[in-house]
């Protein structure tokens, strides 16, 4: 980890990993929201444009920075040389986001204590990827993440699987009675080894991170999970919530209901004022990502969801949006 970029926030990124309370996650979230806006140009210019230079005292007064700009701006929190890019794959003739990451171990740490919190341990999987749209972007953030969960797997039989049902299923087949498996899957990968393939998961996790990409058209998130469970024999289908402009993610266990780790939380903004929040109503969706810390942690997206408690559904997108290629199925 950079210690350079650390020595001006305001407390230990690695603390963040060890909330537990909304109390203890809100002092650190007003804490990184001062860090940002002094830290952060584009950021402390939305604020200001958007009288949103407030004081904030709570979550909710919070400002928080619309996703558009990450297609235009180099949304950047400190005076470090990025690291990497991660880039959204996006849709033909849309314009691709760019996520500039000064720190890839914060990244690493998000994601893995992420992954091991609802699923276990990294080492106890056979991870397996169906992700070939995503592979075709090098700036890809979930094949970074994917990637290093398949290195760290120590498996074998772990691995990226481009057009290869044939190969994949022979090591689904091979190892079901040996090791648990994980196969992450864009959907329309994800239904063409559901229509081509009579293969058995009812032993497998399956994590559906992706929509149709252009490939297929569209239909509801429901839908699709029904005839995936059906063709593949399995009782539930996973999720993984997650974008190019966040580090961290949430998971779905089944029936779209999605949980966040202890340093992501989900607002649901009502639809006719982004600055006024609800909780069991429909509305857009805000992320504060505190693993975000040298970009933005609070992003304003164009996903239109519903809060229940300490979990939330995807609905679909607002009609002004580009479709998502991570995760999103309109409804």
């Amino acid at each position: 980890m950079n210690l350079q970029l650390l020595t001006d926030l305001p407390f230990d990124i690695k603390n963040i990993f060890n909330i537990s309370s909304p109390s203890e996650f809100e002092k650190y979230a007003i804490q990184l929201f001062h860090f940002q806006y002094e830290n952060n140009s584009v950021y402390r210019s939305y604020c200001q444009l958007s009288k949103r230079d407030i004081e904030v005292k709570k979550l909710q007064d919070i400002p928080f920075l619309p996703i558009s700009f990450f297609k235009n701006q180099k949304v950047i929190t400190g005076k470090g040389e990025p690291k990497v890019e991660f880039h959204s794959s996006g849709t033909t003739g849309t314009e691709k986001s760019k996520h500039f990451i000064l720190d890839l171990t914060i990244y690493e740490l998000s994601f893995i204590k992420a992954f091991e919190h609802f699923y276990g341990h990294i080492e106890d999987f056979i991870i397996l990827g169906l992700l070939p749209s995503y592979m075709e972007n090098q700036h890809s953030s979930l094949i970074y993440m994917v990637d290093y969960l398949i290195t760290h797997s120590k498996d074998q039989d772990s691995g990226l699987f481009m057009n290869d049902f044939d190969k994949l299923c022979q090591i689904i087949e091979a190892r079901k009675h040996e090791k648990k498996i994980i196969l992450f899957g864009v959907s329309y990968a994800l239904l063409d080894l559901a229509e081509k393939y009579k293969v058995d998961l009812s032993h497998c996790i399956v994590m559906e991170t992706g929509g149709m990409k252009g490939r297929r058209k569209e239909i509801t998130k429901a839908e699709m999970h029904e005839k995936l469970c059906s063709a593949l024999n399995t009782s539930t289908i996973h999720s993984e919530y997650g974008m190019t402009e966040l580090l961290s993610q949430a998971y779905s266990s089944g029936h779209g209901i999605f949980k966040t780790p202890a340093w992501m939380k989900v607002l649901i903004r009502e639809q006719t004022d982004p600055f006024s929040f609800s909780e069991g109503k429909s509305g857009g969706v805000n992320v504060i990502d505190l693993a975000n810390v040298f970009s933005c942690s609070f992003i304003e997206t164009q996903d239109l969801g519903r809060q229940n408690g300490d979990t939330f559904e995807i609905l679909g997108r607002f009609d002004t949006s580009d479709i998502r290629g991570c995760n999103l199925l309109i409804q």
